[in-house]
């Protein structure tokens, strides 16, 4: 990989996300100017010294001033959702946006591109295997019924295609906690267990890491990552009732108890929702939800820690630095 120049700003996509909150502070400690595309003006993120420049990468508004000098990009932007009616917003975003997004770097110049994705394109599976890594196969028959993760997936390849001559490295993190989430694009599920919104305990497991951590890892993926690689990102396989278990025991509230087996779990998933909308409301859990819940989301970030320096923290810390931040933010006792 080419140094890149000391005075060749570095664009980052998707900087005021969750993620990308957690990268910028770390990219504006090096020697490289921070240029970021946001789709509006972002005030704060100019008084820290950031250039922003305002576009889009669905549109392309913006592209060509946005990457002009750039030598590395961070891909960042994104939409998160578990709804079956956003699968055209979420394919126009991810893979139409990514498309975009490379035809603006091949015409730059551009040498590098490090495309954050999700252990969900890759890792997860109806049984349990924490060693599954990154030479896993494309669970496609799970994750082609869901479509934020089936649009990933094409993200990831739409990249890979269109990228031409330029650097491709791909992370694949897990599960996003820790404090600032303020989408509550990856913690809600924390906050729903902190309201005592959570009653059963699913069949299944997940990786989660810190995000922090998975910061730290974006930026040692460009630095060190090799082209056309992926790095799963995680921190700890724990099944729900583990996770739960500790959740309760950091936040003092109460985890639940009751235990469905998956086949009972996922038809009551269902039942639920289908009552719902026969009486015009929305299920408190909906399908893809509780079709997911029952899976297991373990894999193994043994090529990360190797290649990357990865080094996924206490998950209690996480938990309760989660906890913490959540109960500050929502007025929770």
């Amino acid at each position: 990989m080419t140094e890149p120049s000391s005075t060749a700003p570095v664009l980052v996509t998707g900087a005021t996300g969750f993620l990308g909150s957690h990268l910028l502070p770390l990219l504006l400690e090096g020697s490289e100017p921070v240029r970021v595309l946001s789709r509006q003006p972002e005030p704060e993120l100019s008084a820290r010294g950031v250039e922003v420049v305002v576009g889009d990468v669905v549109s392309g508004a913006g592209l060509d001033a946005a990457f002009d000098g750039v030598q590395r990009v961070f891909h960042l932007a994104g939409r998160v959702s578990r709804d079956p009616d956003a699968a055209a917003s979420l394919q126009q975003v991810h893979v139409d946006g990514t498309r975009t997004l490379a035809e603006a770097a091949r015409r730059a110049g551009a040498e590098r591109i490090l495309l954050v994705s999700t252990s969900g394109t890759i890792a997860v599976s109806r049984d349990p295997d924490p060693e599954c890594d990154e030479t896993a196969p494309v669970p496609i028959e799970l994750i082609g019924r869901w479509p934020y993760y089936r649009s990933k997936w094409l993200q990831e390849r739409a990249l890979l295609a269109d990228a031409g001559e330029i650097e491709v490295v791909i992370v694949n993190p897990s599960l996003l906690l820790g404090p600032g989430d303020e989408r509550l694009s990856s913690t809600g599920d924390v906050l729903q267990f902190l309201s005592g919104q959570i009653g059963v305990i699913p069949p299944g497991g997940l990786n989660f890491v810190d995000v922090r951590d998975a910061a730290a890892g974006a930026l040692a993926a460009m630095a060190k990552g090799r082209s056309g690689q992926r790095y799963l990102l995680g921190g700890h396989n724990w099944s729900f009732a583990d996770f739960f278990a500790r959740l309760g025991e950091v936040s003092g509230s109460p985890a639940p108890r009751l235990r469905l087996p998956r086949g009972l779990y996922t038809a009551g998933a269902l039942l639920t929702e289908e009552v719902a909308r026969q009486i015009g409301r929305e299920p408190a859990v909906d399908r893809i939800s509780r079709e997911m819940a029952a899976c297991h989301w373990y894999f193994s970030s043994e090529k990360a820690i190797r290649e990357l320096g990865h080094d996924p923290r206490d998950g209690r810390i996480t938990l309760l630095e989660t906890v913490n931040w959540l109960r500050g933010r929502e007025g929770l006792s």
